[in-house]
């Protein structure tokens, strides 16, 4: 459920939708999606504007660093799917181009040759491929005929190789097991993990090595073949999770080298080291665990053996370091990550981010090896900042903004921003002097027709004498004279950042512009704010956050402005666990609950869920242990068992593809409801998971939604 990695989950998850549309033989595409032109109705934002808006994704720049790039998911409502486009622009952000028009999708753009072609993948083919084609978009070809799926791929620095994704089978089928039986629809399960966020687990990524003379991509060779693991690993992970050193020699990669029960109880990846030679495998976390000294840093002479998760390697330009981000403690998926600097020479590693009291959540090398630059939220808003090998961190940027990732362009650096009031652009950030200019412009014909409401933040004291830091946004023509229902926004994760995060879902300004204000607090158990304020909820669900999330209301609700008989309380994931759990402590305050993807029953949820390691921690342990003092005072506070104070009406969205949270939990409490006399209603997707990601479902969500709050707040 936590984001953290993720700033580009969600993204990531939507534009993922589009990549397996594979034409078949004598089927014709519906119209090519393209820039959506929309006309807002007197400035406020709607679900169908929310939908029309083109979203930027990954993106490469030109090996002299004069050009960029990038692809945009576009989305159409009645045709309810979506389509991937390139663009390519100079590094100033003019001659902006829009390379591809066909109705294939197209991603992962990656400079080779020099900077003379632009390789991609594309479905042309009939599933997804290496291509490429001229930066103008002319001479499109394929360079790739893999017997699969390429998922994410990477030329070597001196592109004689590529690297690239595919999945290989894991495990046996019911078929395999029984030949006579082709048409058996019953899968047989031995072990844990046979399910996965929202699929079955019938494959595992893995990362090939194959050959290139210029014109083809040659045979591909599984470098860990036989081995029933993930690389990179699933959900989430892609090429990120992968890496080229620079002398081309050798392929950095991601793997938690375990399955089944042991898989499902533990983060500890590692960072796998693969020589192209002689094909040997050394583990960069495990064999060595001398540190060098990094000024700041507590401990550094003292041997660590990298328990929780590491992830993303990443060579330094000189080629005498590697670098990825890791986290200390197995089972701990919200760990701080760290940022582990390893000699490849001397085989000593330190950590250069210990004076930044929060995670790292992207990075990139400076272009002399001495600097690293990466991104991190800290107070509410996610900035870029430098460190040097010292440790020595400097902030570079500022303002009420999220920075998505950092790359570099040149001598300056290339980043993705966005916030509550504006969705991804691309800009160009100098780190010598924290300059920052717009390079892409995607969604300033929607954004210029709308008018938004304004965000501020509000610090409240919290009952054990903190302060704490909310955000809250106001109704689109705010009139302090008027009094207006006001929602409690209740975070997921449960340690995800309320930042200034961009929804396509949870929008803040979608729910300004219906003229609701909002108070989305940082409460106990968030990052940003140090590690005790991170980990306080750990074992604690029932306890000081929720103490939190009433000390904002009640906050808020002293304002003239704010309209006490008309508040609302919302959230999904732990949010949602949030909203049921509110439902049974709230005193009278609410008028209206929505619920998504929460956990209702927790005892329920122990056994249901496949990520165990985020149970064992989160919960303290199974409920079983009668003895586990913090196993039981969790159970203790499932919201189902505070069912009996539920009056207050109750909307509960659930998907059924989402194998995390399962969607017996959201029917459960909406029956609960029911059969309390209390008013529900149940919004169920048979063909969604933990978010929605379909364009009609995603306008019904908001439909509801809205129905939902109006009826009993307006």
């Amino acid at each position: 459920m936590n984001k953290s990695s993720a700033a580009f989950i969600a993204t990531a998850l939507t534009i993922a939708t589009a990549c397996n549309e594979v034409k078949q033989e004598g089927q014709d595409f519906e119209p090519v999606i393209g820039k959506q032109e929309i006309s807002i109705k007197d400035g406020r934002l709607t679900p169908e504007a929310l939908w029309a808006m083109g979203r930027i994704g990954s993106l490469s720049v030109s090996p002299d660093g004069s050009k960029i790039a990038y692809t945009v998911a576009y989305y159409s409502v009645p045709q309810n799917r979506s389509h991937r486009v390139l663009y390519v622009m100079d590094a100033d952000g003019s001659n902006n181009t829009l390379l591809t028009q066909t109705a294939w999708n197209e991603g992962e753009p990656q400079w080779i040759k020099g900077g003379k072609k632009i390789a991609f993948l594309c479905n042309e083919s009939g599933g997804s491929q290496i291509w490429e084609m001229n930066p103008d978009g002319t001479e499109r070809r394929i360079l790739s005929d893999f017997d699969g799926d390429i998922e994410g791929f990477s030329f070597s620095p001196d592109e004689q190789k590529v690297l690239f994704i595919s999945q290989v089978k894991y495990g046996q089928r019911t078929v395999d097991l029984y030949p006579d039986l082709p048409k058996a629809s019953g899968i047989i399960v031995t072990d844990l993990m046979y399910k996965h966020w929202d699929e079955w687990v019938e494959s595992v990524p893995h990362p090939f090595v194959a050959d290139f003379d210029g014109n083809r991509v040659g045979a591909a060779k599984d470098i860990m073949e036989g081995e029933p693991y993930e690389a990179p690993m699933k959900p989430f992970g892609g090429i990120e999770q992968l890496a080229w050193s620079t002398d081309s020699k050798q392929v950095a990669y991601t793997s938690r080298k375990k399955t089944g029960l042991a898989y499902s109880i533990s983060t500890d990846s590692d960072i796998y080291l693969y020589n192209i030679e002689s094909g040997k495998t050394e583990n960069l976390c495990k064999d060595y665990t001398a540190c060098f000294h990094v000024e700041g840093m507590a401990d550094s002479k003292k041997p660590d053996t990298n328990m929780g998760y590491d992830t993303n390697p990443k060579f330094s330009p000189d080629g005498k370091y590697i670098a990825w981000q890791s986290m200390e403690r197995d089972g701990y998926e919200s760990d701080r990550n760290r940022l582990c600097v390893f000699n490849l020479e001397t085989k000593e590693k330190g950590y250069v981010s210990e004076a930044f009291e929060s995670g790292v959540d992207d990075y990139c090398w400076s272009n002399d090896s001495q600097n690293l630059y990466f991104v991190g939220v800290w107070h509410g808003t996610s900035m870029v900042y430098s460190t040097n090998l010292s440790g020595e961190v400097k902030k570079l940027t500022d303002g009420m903004y999220d920075y998505g990732s950092v790359a570099l362009l040149g001598d300056k650096l290339i980043t993705k921003r966005h916030s509550i009031s504006a969705a991804d652009e691309i800009y160009a950030l100098n780190p010598a002097d924290g300059q920052l200019a717009q390079l892409s412009h995607e969604n300033d014909h929607i954004f210029n027709q709308l008018k938004l409401g304004k965000v501020e933040e509000r610090w409240t004291k919290t009952t054990d004498g903190k302060q704490m830091l909310s955000w809250v946004i106001y109704p689109t023509d705010f009139d302090p004279a008027k009094k207006y229902p006001t929602l409690l926004f209740c975070e997921g994760g449960p340690q995800s950042p309320v930042s200034q995060f961009w929804s396509y879902r949870w929008n803040f300004q979608i729910m300004a512009a219906n003229d609701y204000i909002i108070i989305a607090p940082n409460r106990r158990g968030l990052p940003g704010f140090g590690m005790e304020w991170l980990e306080q909820i750990s074992g604690d669900y029932g306890g000081q956050c929720m103490k939190d999330y009433l000390s904002a209301i009640d906050d808020i609700a002293k304002e003239p402005y704010v309209d006490r008989d008309r508040l609302g309380c919302v959230g999904a994931s732990f949010g949602g666990f949030s909203v049921y759990w509110l439902a049974g402590h709230h005193d009278k305050r609410f008028k209206a609950f929505i619920a998504h993807d929460g956990i209702f029953n927790m005892e329920q949820q122990y056994l249901e869920t496949e990520e165990m390691w985020f149970a064992n921690w989160d919960m303290g342990g199974a409920y079983w242990e009668k003895n586990n003092a913090t196993a039981q005072r969790t159970f203790a506070n499932s919201p189902h068992r505070f069912v009996d104070k539920w009056d207050t009406p109750i909307l509960c969205i659930h998907g059924e593809k989402d194998y995390r949270i399962l969607a017996s939990q959201g029917m459960s409490a909406f029956n609960a409801a029911v059969l309390r006399g209390v008013p529900a209603e149940l919004l169920l997707y048979p063909d969604e998971n933990h978010w929605v990601l379909k364009p009609q479902n995603g306008v019904l969500w908001q439909r509801t939604f809205f129905s939902w709050l109006d009826k009993w707040l307006k």
